[in-house]
């Protein structure tokens, strides 16, 4: 077994941390990549450095984990360096040159500018394209986009004058700088989704008056309600005028897409319900349903040859946006839907599906989180009492025959779901042999089946199978590992959670993957605050 190791990390020149590893240095530099990505959230390509102590303490590129031991330095090099933006610089004739019109204008938000002597226009926003397949999720820190010109040197000067004499602008001063901040501002939301919640907006209203303060209302509660209810007006024409480009996470929402039953703009909205950032993106450019249907077709044939794995994944990213509407739109059966995307029910085009949906590593970042509060976590669960407190015990003596990181792993989600008030038997089922499984898995809805005898160490004689809508779809060797595949299969196929198990799949989502942390339940709020 590993010895847990530590190692001194440096992401920036000002921005060096330690990184826990508690199940030792991976063996492979992949799997290091991917914690240090999970752990620190970096966005960005990069490589790692290592210091090497024969050559003075100098960096070298890591190309095998055995270079670092416990208490190493290690470097993020990142990979893409931001564009260098050339500017040419040509003589103007001043005879020549022309003068701007600062005449009023009239924009489409409905609002007009006013004619004043202290107030400069602002030209009217271009249509927003349908934007491609995004590549983040909703960020920790909104930042307030750059506006035009003219708005960022009124901004100025009134945060000027906010700093002196705690002046605001007026509703008058307001009425040119509008369609401006609400275009950029929703544009900027829309990166990140089509449909922001009260507390994504609330963000964005609060991040836009602490940068202008001279924005602030000082009659509302929070002094930025009114900037709250202005975006989501503004988010719900954004939408409008998308629709008409053919955004289809905006389409599906028409109600000429809708059952004749549910013709009302509120009834069975389509939209992202568990942090997904490509919830239904469009298609790759220049294809068509048609062209991805044909791509299908030829996968059908690919996924049955031998060592064939790159070319499969190739095909499956680029049919990504056809999958999704099947999913989204005709919300098939998972007997149905295997058949059609049979090379989809595997453990990496799993990971890489998630991933495409979530922009968030699965496996590493999953284990990554429950490794990182495995030890605070089995300190809180061995606190509880009575029935549950005594499953508990019974759950952690099954270390004694198998102290390995699966095990441990394992025995933390036992724990947890124990801990939380709910029943392990709801995600767990364990049969003696496989011909009881046969009999009786069609049953399932969804469940993580152990079939055989786990008592030996290192046995081969059981297996870990996800079964879904009395399907199988995935056969492994490690319940951590099945646990974070059932969550890329809920996720690839758009499926509700479990209700018997809705803390613990809350827990694995919002804990374990880090997706929407910030809206929690009570109880899971609870549970951060004292394991992380």
């Amino acid at each position: 077994m590993s010895q847990p190791a530590n190692l001194r990390l440096i992401l920036s020149d000002h921005n060096i941390q330690k990184l826990a590893l508690p199940s030792g240095i991976p063996g492979t530099v992949e799997e290091l990549h991917s914690i240090v990505q999970a752990t620190f959230g970096i966005p960005l390509d990069f490589c790692l450095h290592f210091k090497d102590a024969d050559f003075g303490n100098e960096f070298f590129s890591l190309v095998s984990t055995t270079c670092i031991v416990d208490k190493d330095t290690i470097k993020v090099v990142y990979i893409d360096a931001p564009p260098t933006v050339t500017l040419t610089l040509t003589d103007v004739d001043s005879s020549s040159a022309s003068i701007p019109d600062f005449s009023p204008l009239t924009f489409d938000d409905g609002c007009s500018s006013a004619s004043s002597h202290d107030t400069l226009p602002v030209s009217p926003r271009p249509m927003t394209e349908i934007p491609a397949q995004r590549s983040k999720g909703w960020p920790a820190e909104f930042l307030i986009p750059r506006f035009s010109a003219n708005t960022e040197i009124l901004l100025q000067s009134g945060n000027e004058k906010f700093s002196c004499s705690g002046n605001v602008f007026g509703t008058n001063d307001l009425i040119s700088l509008l369609p401006d901040i609400l275009g950029n501002l929703a544009e900027t939301i829309f990166e990140y989704t089509a449909y922001p919640s009260s507390a994504n907006l609330s963000q964005v209203a609060g991040a836009l008056v602490k940068k202008h303060p001279c924005l602030k209302e000082p009659g509302s509660f929070n002094e930025c309600y009114g900037w709250i209810q202005r975006l989501k007006y503004k988010m719900n024409n954004f939408r409008c005028k998308l629709r008409g480009t053919g955004c289809p996470e905006i389409v599906v929402n028409s109600l000429k897409r809708k059952a004749s039953h549910e013709q009302t703009p509120a009834k069975n909205v389509k939209k992202a319900k568990k942090a997904e950032v490509n919830y239904l993106p469009p298609h790759p450019q220049g294809e068509t349903s048609e062209s991805l249907e044909k791509e299908r077709e030829e996968l059908l044939s690919e996924v049955m040859k031998k060592d064939n794995g790159q070319v499969v994944a190739g095909k499956m990213a680029k049919t990504f946006s056809l999958r999704r509407q099947e999913v989204i739109y005709e919300a098939p059966a998972i007997r149905d839907f295997m058949q059609r995307w049979p090379a989809l029910f595997d453990a990496r085009q799993i990971n890489d599906e998630f991933k495409s949906i979530t922009t968030v590593s699965l496996e590493a970042t999953f284990m990554a989180k429950l490794d990182q509060c495995t030890q605070k976590l089995m300190g809180v669960v061995s606190s509880r009492g009575g029935a549950s407190g005594a499953r508990i015990r019974q759950i952690k003596d099954m270390l004694l025959e198998h102290n390995t990181i699966e095990m441990r792993r394992e025995v933390a989600i036992r724990c947890l779901v124990v801990y939380l008030g709910e029943k392990e038997e709801d995600l767990f089922k364990e049969y003696c042999d496989n011909e009881e499984f046969e009999t009786s898995f069609e049953s399932h809805v969804m469940k993580i089946a152990i079939v055989g005898d786990r008592s030996t160490p290192g046995s081969d004689h059981w297996m870990a199978t996800i079964v879904m809508e009395g399907t199988k779809c995935l056969i492994e060797k490690d319940i951590p590992r099945s646990c974070a595949l059932l969550m890329g299969i809920i996720y690839a196929l758009n499926i509700s959670y479990c209700k018997k198990l809705k803390y613990t799949f809350e827990v694995f989502q919002k804990l374990f993957l880090g997706l929407d942390g910030l809206r929690c339940s009570a109880k899971v709020i609870g549970l951060k605050n004292t394991i992380f």
